[in-house]
């Protein structure tokens, strides 16, 4: 593109600082989708130029970097891609899939490692996810979202980025496809200018031991959100002076019993999720602290003196009922030798099983979520107009900062 080309392009974007990040969650990022699809109907013609993503989130961020159209028309396709989701289309739920997998993980545990075990690779196969994706997003024969390009040469984007977590060297691992826009290099996590691809998507939604890991340039990756503690910082390297999170955590108003339904020992499922929670869903609001910190400091020294640090503008935004419990409701849904196996771990003896909502990829679950979602974006909606528009409203959290 042409510098003449370059500066239009930033002439018909008036939103250039603005940002989307995007949690994860698993079946969760649902929500997301719901909550984006309220806005685009609100805000037709929306540009978000800066889009990342992580986990989950990576899903929905690669779908609104790729696809061609306006704002309003890509969150209501991106809602199409989660109803018509079935657990079918991201994992093989199949008796004889899950019991040979069962039986590596057995072989794998009794054998002490022994070399002559097979090696498992994740608990079940998604093999149909990345056959989902690669036909919804129109992917080319190497997996590359050719229409990242397009939407970089027409404006629509100036960045997409997508995290995973690189299980060589711990280290979190941002893939940034982009329009002149600057890498960076950090204790325990970089970027890496690409064409971004379905196997960029694959790793960093890889739930750990649930999914299997991504070969990308001969190295395994995983889920992005297990090292990327602060899950801001890709927006802000990027540029952002002000974002829009949507987060998929419940977050409640008051201290509440233990969840499990007795006091019992709590099951590996309970466990589970509490590990998956503290990865993928409360990293935002430990961000947002240290933002909000650094934000009222600047607001006290004179731009000179704020040694490179800079105010960003942050409107967080999260649902206001319990996924995990909406997924208790509906783990009736799940295939059942899948249903049966998760039962196993103790996914019903918990009120609110947070594992079991990562991995309901069932429409009725989904749906609600979806719907969720657009119901929380209109209530919410004031504040939404008011951010975009730049203005300052009581109860909206402002927060930000970034050294450059």
């Amino acid at each position: 593109m042409s510098e003449a080309e370059e500066t239009q392009v930033d002439k018909v974007n008036p939103e250039g600082d603005l940002a989307l990040a995007l949690g994860g969650g698993g079946a969760r990022a649902a929500y997301q989708a719901g909550f984006l699809h309220a806005v685009g109907r609100r805000f037709p013609s929306l540009n978000i130029p800066i889009l990342t993503g992580v986990s989950a989130g990576a899903i929905n961020t690669a779908f609104l970097a790729n696809h061609p159209a306006g704002f309003e028309a890509r969150a209501e396709k991106l809602c199409e891609l989660w109803s018509g989701l079935r657990t079918q289309s991201v994992f093989d739920a199949s008796s004889a899939s899950l019991g040979s997998m069962v039986l590596r993980w057995g072989m794998r545990l009794v054998s002490g490692g022994s070399p002559v075990a097979p090696r498992p690779h994740g608990m079940v196969d998604t093999s149909p996810l990345r056959a989902h994706l690669s036909a919804t997003l129109g992917a080319g024969p190497d997996g590359a979202l050719s229409g990242i390009a397009e939407n970089l040469r027409k404006g629509r984007v100036r960045a997409a980025a997508i995290t995973s977590t690189n299980y060589a060297d711990s280290k979190s691992v941002t893939w940034v496809q982009g329009r002149n826009v600057p890498m960076w290099n950090r204790p325990m996590r970089m970027s890496v200018a690409t064409t971004l691809r379905v196997d960029h998507i694959m790793a960093s939604s890889a739930l750990p031991l649930f999914f299997p890991a991504v070969n990308i340039n001969d190295e395994w990756h995983g889920d992005g959100g297990i090292r990327l503690t602060t899950p801001l910082s890709p927006a802000l390297h990027l540029g952002a002076t002000r974002i829009l999170a949507i987060s998929t955590r419940f977050q409640r108003t008051q201290p509440e019993p233990l969840n499990a339904v007795t006091r019992a020992y709590p099951a590996p499922a309970h466990v589970l999720g509490v590990l998956m929670s503290a990865i993928f869903l409360d990293n935002f609001d430990h961000d947002a602290l240290n933002l909000d910190r650094l934000n009222r400091l600047m607001e006290h020294l004179p731009e000179n003196q704020r040694m490179g640090l800079r105010p960003v503008d942050l409107l967080i935004v999260r649902p206001t009922r319990d996924l995990a419990k909406i997924a208790g409701e509906h783990e009736i849904r799940l295939p059942r030798s899948f249903r049966f196996l998760l039962r196993g771990l103790g996914t019903r003896e918990s009120k609110t099983p947070d594992s079991l909502s990562m991995v309901l990829f069932e429409p009725e679950y989904v749906n609600r979520l979806l719907e969720l979602g657009r119901a929380d974006a209109e209530a919410r909606m004031g504040d939404i107009e008011a951010f975009l528009g730049g203005e300052e409203q009581e109860g909206l959290n402002r927060t930000g900062f970034w050294r450059l």
